[in-house]
């Protein structure tokens, strides 16, 4: 108090009025308000914003939690940066600032989430990387902690989230090689139990069956989502007894390593092999031959997740009367010259 103290001897209006002004109040009139954040200024004043959010029950911060690790922290890899972007667009239009939580790959995501809501640290929750059976849902759940999801899970009960179309993806990606001739048409999957990994794969399987191809298991690669990992998966598929003619990948940055393993083997995208990518990317456009792959807008992406979760807060619901979100976010074929590859019938 005793900064504010100061700022209403300074200008000879009360505590009351100084602190409203501060704080945004409706009720302090432009002029009044202006006086007091020049003054407030001037003086070096920085109001205690963690007293203020005691008072206040709300810390005016949202969470955003990604995972962290050896193939995240080498890669060029920009989505989250994109999405974060879209994000806080939303957020800031009330004044909401964005904390990014990132969870290394070696923790229980779950056991990290429950330190940052024990610390009271945000009034709500955006978390991604979704497993197919997610402890964090049901934690936040149980914490009344307002959050949304970036990916589905088989969690059961009623929480937001919004998840990229990977069955879309897998189907288009199939259906496009097969009326080239493709038959043996393999992916690469992350090496994880993430959640968009099994929607993927229940959607290539899906998508073999409606056009009468038998699965193969050994068509199955899974690597992490990196450079390497398209690296990796190359290697094995050069390694089969009977090498596929086409891949789809589920992860941008796995085109990059996929690329390279295939040209050190003489093998060529698009002429001896068909390749389909996942998302285009910076990296993905200086690919040759340009990569088949989709298009959406991160930062589209991010101001929907954004809306999404101030849906699900009290303060915010009436601005935003979506409800219970649960979507599903379209992508965009961009074709390039990677599935040139024609098998003749």
């Amino acid at each position: 108090m005793k900064g504010i103290r100061r700022l209403a001897q300074q200008l000879d209006i009360s505590i009351g009025t100084v602190s409203r002004a501060l704080n945004g109040k409706p009720d302090v009139n432009e002029q009044t308000r202006a006086r007091v954040l020049e003054a407030a200024a001037a003086m070096g004043y920085v109001p205690n914003q963690a007293g203020r959010s005691l008072r206040e029950g709300s810390t005016k911060a949202i969470g955003f939690t990604i995972e962290s690790g050896a193939d995240t922290a080498g890669n060029g890899d920009n989505f989250f940066l994109g999405v974060i972007d879209g994000v806080q667009a939303a957020f800031s239009r009330h004044h909401l600032d964005l904390v990014v939580l990132p969870c290394s790959t070696e923790e229980d995501p779950s056991q990290y989430l429950r330190r940052m809501v024990a610390r009271g640290m945000v009034d709500g929750m955006i978390i991604s990387a979704t497993h197919r059976r997610d402890a964090r849902i049901e934690l936040l759940a149980n914490a009344r902690l307002p959050f949304v999801a970036l990916g589905r899970s088989g969690t059961p009960g009623p929480h937001p989230w919004i998840d990229l179309d990977f069955e879309g993806v897998v189907n288009r990606g199939v259906d496009r090689l097969v009326a080239k001739g493709h038959r043996r048409i393999a992916v690469g999957l992350p090496s994880n139990d993430i959640n968009l990994g099994f929607v993927f794969f229940e959607g290539y399987k899906a998508a073999l069956a409606r056009h009468g191809i038998p699965f193969d298991p050994a068509l199955i690669i899974r690597a992490g989502s990196s450079e390497q990992g398209g690296y990796q998966i190359a290697h094995e598929l050069l390694n089969l007894p009977e090498r596929p003619t086409a891949v789809i990948l589920i992860y941008e940055m796995m085109a990059i390593g996929l690329y390279r393993r295939l040209n050190e083997a003489g093998v060529r995208p698009g002429r001896d092999i068909a390749v389909i990518g996942f998302r285009e990317g910076p990296q993905s456009r200086f690919l040759s031959p340009p990569l088949t792959c989709f298009r959406l807008s991160l930062r589209d992406l991010g101001v929907a997740l954004g809306e999404s979760l101030l849906a699900s807060m009290p303060a915010y619901a009436e601005i935003y009367p979506q409800g219970l979100v649960r979507r599903i976010w379209p992508l965009e074929l961009v074709p390039g010259e990677s599935d040139d590859f024609i098998i003749p019938r």
